[in-house]
């Protein structure tokens, strides 16, 4: 196997991951750091990359202050109350102050956005507005692509490593990776980096497997690498017990939203009763988030679970009946209400489309059947994981800020999107808003801080031999076996993640344990991670694209891990319906509404998990 080419890259920002925060990120950092050079690298191409890579119905989170329609304060009681009591209310409205010039923006660019006849935006929900958004991601990275110019975007290059100064392990000196179509490493210096990259789906094993082998409802690009690569570095990460449960149409995984916010259609249990109604009682548990209007996301989910688990099932989506309602016996009108049904779908989830051709069903004649998904862990959607960062210097107490807006606890090191935790809710338009707020930041860090990071040439050395050695390990043993996937020298990158959706469904409480699980059981998943960990050094890759999936293999097993060690850590059951702690079933508000954080240690191999104090900020 020939010795890969190695290419130093020296930059004053580096931004990892062209998504939407990515995007947002790169467009800010040239419009603030004209005189500093700022690089983009991301593992696919950015007209396509991210979650939104397959296009958007809806921009989910906007304001709309121009219009009167909310303010900051509303979206973070929101926010707080849907996420049962936690999360950071000065991320949270550093967003909502922001996100709806985010939005106009977009708009200026060329996303269209569904109007009124009076020229105001169209509103499907509180923070809703429907857009026509199959190229969502296409019109956002273009700009990013002309801020950077083509010297700084670095596309088909995937990053499995951050690189800390060799005299400061506390401070952020750069990247690592390869090139996914060359035989050639990166090492990218630089004296800032921001993660922008994914959360993580595929880490529980999916409900949709065999005929659906592969279909998720989080991208499947989405790696966990925003976790993945900081937790390594002992970055200090917060919320990683949380994890978004969505419900969705089943086997297709179409989201919900636009059908209960825009057709106003119910979800019925196969009696025809609407559980929302039938279990209202079982919110009284849960006070004061279960009488908080609208009702947490978790709750919904619960309510709906005890439904399933009482063999009510199967629920039901009557999107005959919203689209009857719409419609009022006007064929013309119905063909305007169909349209838009499955444009919702044809914009971002097309295998809903496909899924609902295959099964013969025309909405509005035949309901859908709608369940409970795998959980996934990730920030910029319902879910609060990612790092624990700086907030703004207006809004922040001491406890919540050290110098630098978005930076994490690794000096010089930012993140936005699903690298930010307990700032949820974010969606696209927000993570775009924090890539934004995030590379202003690094702009003025590295005004503050000239001075060039410094590396260890031998670790660098020691990451690439360690990045390439599943190639290695292959080439070495790929005779040894007639079958190239049967081999007892190496398992593959397959085998390894199915070995690591088994541990974590059954372990974890994945949707095959009825979201459950307890103290023992997390102790023997986190034994059964650790063996897994080990056997990761035996991972081989035949090409240079296996040499990537045995790296997203990693990451997801890193944040598999924290996951269960945050989810141990925290002695409740905060989130019903995303999750049960069968030993500690209850809400325990007295003692837990703190956050959980977490750091890894190289040196020992070894975890420290800690909470901090949830703080009342705005009023």
């Amino acid at each position: 196997m020939a010795t890969p080419s190695t290419e130093i890259v020296e930059s004053d920002i580096l931004i990892i991951g062209g998504g939407m925060s990515g995007c947002g990120a790169a467009f800010e950092a040239n419009y603030w750091g004209r005189n500093l050079r700022v690089v983009l690298v991301e593992k696919a191409v950015i007209e396509r990359s991210g979650a939104t890579g397959e296009g958007l119905s809806a921009i989910n989170c906007y304001m709309g202050q121009r219009y009167g329609w909310n303010t900051p304060t509303d979206f973070v009681n929101y926010v707080v109350n849907d996420m049962m009591g936690l999360a950071r209310e000065d991320l949270v409205y550093d967003v909502g102050r922001h996100v709806d010039s985010s939005v106009h923006l977009l708009e200026e660019w060329g996303l269209p956005i569904w109007k009124k006849e009076n020229g105001e935006y169209e509103r499907i929900g509180r923070w809703q507005i429907p857009i026509h958004g199959e190229s969502i991601k296409p019109i956002t990275a273009e700009p990013a692509r002309t801020a950077l110019g083509p010297e700084n975007l670095y596309e088909r290059v995937a990053v499995t490593h951050l690189l800390t100064d060799a005299n400061d392990p506390e401070k952020i000196a750069g990247a690592l990776g390869f090139s996914v179509r060359e035989n050639k490493f990166y090492v990218f210096k630089s004296k800032t980096v921001i993660i922008t990259t994914g959360g993580a789906s595929n880490v529980f094993r999916p409900k949709s497997i065999n005929e659906g082998t592969g279909r998720t409802w989080y991208s499947v690009f989405a790696t966990g690498s925003a976790y993945g690569l900081m937790i390594p570095i002992g970055t200090e990460m917060t919320q990683m017990e949380h994890r978004f449960v969505p419900t969705r149409f089943k086997d297709g995984y179409g989201p919900v939203g636009m059908w209960f916010q825009y057709f106003h259609a119910q979800v019925l249990n196969a009696l025809g009763e609407d559980y929302t109604v039938t279990r209202d009682d079982e919110l009284r548990k849960y006070e004061p988030y279960g009488s908080a209007v609208p009702t947490p996301t978790p709750l919904r989910n619960h309510q709906m679970f005890m439904d399933i688990q009482a063999g009510l099932g199967p629920m039901y989506m009557r999107t005959d009946q919203a689209m009857q309602r719409l419609a009022a016996g006007d064929p013309a009108k119905m063909d305007e209400v169909r349209a838009e049904a499955w444009e919702d779908f044809l914009d971002m989830t097309i295998s809903q489309a496909l899924t609902w051709a295959a099964l013969d069903i025309a909405p509005e004649e035949t309901p859908s059947e709608v369940v409970l998904a795998e959980p996934y862990i990730m920030g910029s959607h319902s879910g609060e994981a990612g790092a624990w960062v700086s907030g703004p210097e207006d809004l922040s107490p001491p406890d919540y800020f050290w110098g630098y807006n978005k930076m994490t606890t690794i000096r010089g090191l930012f993140a936005a999107g699903d690298g930010v935790g307990a700032a949820p809710h974010k969606f696209s338009s927000g993570s775009f808003t924090e890539g934004r707020l995030a590379a202003k930041a690094a702009v003025n860090y590295v005004t503050d801080h000239q001075a060039v990071p410094t590396l260890n040439d031998s670790h660098v050395k020691g990451i690439q031999e360690a990045i390439l050695a599943p190639m290695v390990t292959f080439d070495r043993y790929k005779g040894v076996s007639t079958a190239e996937e049967v081999n007892p020298h190496y398992i593959t990158p397959r085998q390894g993640l199915v070995r690591l959706q088994k541990i974590m469904d059954e372990y974890a409480g994945g949707a095959s344990m009825a979201y459950t699980t307890n103290e023992s059981t997390l102790v023997r998943g986190i034994h059964l991670i650790g063996l897994l960990r080990e056997d990761l050094a035996h991972l081989a890759a035949r090409d240079r694209h296996e040499l990537m999936r045995c790296w997203e293999l990693i990451h997801r097993t890193w944040v598999g891990e924290a996951h269960m060690r945050h989810l141990l850590h925290r002695k409740e059951t905060r989130w019903p319906g995303y999750y049960y702690r069968a030993d500690y079933p209850k809400l325990d508000d007295e003692n837990w509404r703190v956050f959980v954080n977490s750091k890894y240690n190289a040196a020992n191999n070894e975890w420290d998990v800690f909470t901090k104090p949830y703080l009342k900020i705005v009023t």
